[in-house]
């Protein structure tokens, strides 16, 4: 497969990675041949976290009898400050059975306060610097769902690659984002390039990213099958149709009355509900073992009850999502997937 120079850095990297969401899912022997096998295709970029379970673990075990420098691998610590990002930085490193790591993210930088924490003196950045000084990590980057964030992170001349949700119904990062990062040679992660599992036509979804060159698609894997199928639209470069893009706009419609971008501009709630995290059980269930669902998804729910409907969080929506009204609907949602789960787990 065609591999390209990503950005500043000296990476050669395939015009898609395979992220580490769902093979949290898989018992460890699935998910190392399912990651064996994505590699065997050709693709050599692989996006984990130390978030994401026993992820870590897993691409470890199944790049252990690998040439290291024939896999480009990238992780990310949440922490805010030095002590604990380096203390992630070390956990990564052993769970994946390697001496150093490729990218390395600031996990999550979402808003005004998280951006003052990791880069305030003693924070996460510091340890971000330390780790390649002492050759743990090779290039610094960032993760964010915000926009103003990322543009100021992006703007501060400190990190090489960028990691942000970009697809055909996400597609604010077209505006600024992109063009900046291509203008300062970033390399640049689409994140949720199938909506975080709600878009469900690969061919569309990713001959829509085809068209931005220079990014990389990261989309979370299972089943091997299902990079196959990215990997026959990516290396078909053809552009989209005129009925291709009509069937794009009216998925957007059918979508965006309900699709949360995470953007958190309806906070704070005056009932402390958070409400991007409740509007994303579909997202969830799909994607993450059932465990773990339940422990990102009931405290969430619980406090979803509590809405007042007092409209607040309506005002502040730049995507005038009828937020109540899908609160309630999610709510629905999850207690049909716990019934569901009751009668079909042991």
């Amino acid at each position: 497969m065609r591999k390209k120079v990503f950005g500043k850095t000296d990476l050669m990297v395939t015009p898609v990675a395979m992220g580490g969401i769902p093979i949290m899912r898989l018992s460890k022997k699935e998910a190392v041949d399912v990651v064996r096998k994505v590699l065997a295709m050709g693709v050599n970029f692989i996006d984990t976290a130390t978030g994401y379970g026993d992820s870590e673990e897993k691409i470890g075990e199944a790049l252990k009898e690998r040439r290291r420098q024939d896999v480009v691998i990238a992780s990310k610590s949440p922490a805010s400050d030095k002590k604990l990002f380096l203390e992630h930085v070390d956990l990564s490193l052993k769970r994946l059975q390697t001496d150093y790591i490729d990218i390395y993210h600031l996990h999550g930088v979402n808003s005004e306060e998280k951006m003052k924490e990791v880069m305030e003196p003693g924070g996460a950045y510091e340890g971000l610097e330390e780790a390649i000084k002492e050759g743990k990590v090779r290039y610094p980057a960032f993760s964010s769902h915000h926009m103003p964030e990322a543009k100021k992170l992006m703007l501060s001349e400190k990190f090489d690659v960028v990691q942000i949700p970009f697809n055909f119904i996400d597609t604010e990062p077209e505006k600024e984002i992109i063009p900046l990062a291509r203008k300062m040679n970033l390399g640049f992660i689409a994140m949720k390039p199938l909506g975080g599992g709600l878009l469900e036509d690969a061919n569309l979804a990713f001959r829509y990213l085809a068209q931005f060159s220079g990014i990389v698609a990261d989309p979370g894997i299972e089943k091997a099958e299902e990079m196959e199928e990215i990997l026959r639209v990516i290396e078909d470069p053809r552009i989209l149709s005129l009925q291709e893009k009509k069937k794009i706009e009216r998925i957007r419609k059918e979508l965006g009355k309900e699709f949360c971008h995470r953007c958190d501009y309806c906070l704070p709630c005056s009932q402390d509900i958070p409400i991007s995290s409740v509007l994303l059980v579909k997202s969830v269930v799909k994607r993450m073992p059932w465990q773990n669902a339940v422990k990102w998804l009931d405290p969430a729910i619980e406090k979803a009850r509590e809405c007042t409907e007092c409209e607040e969080c309506l005002e502040r929506c730049p995507y005038n999502l009828a937020i109540p009204e899908l609160l309630k609907k999610n709510i629905s949602l999850w207690e049909e997937h716990k019934k569901r789960a009751a009668e079909t787990l042991p």
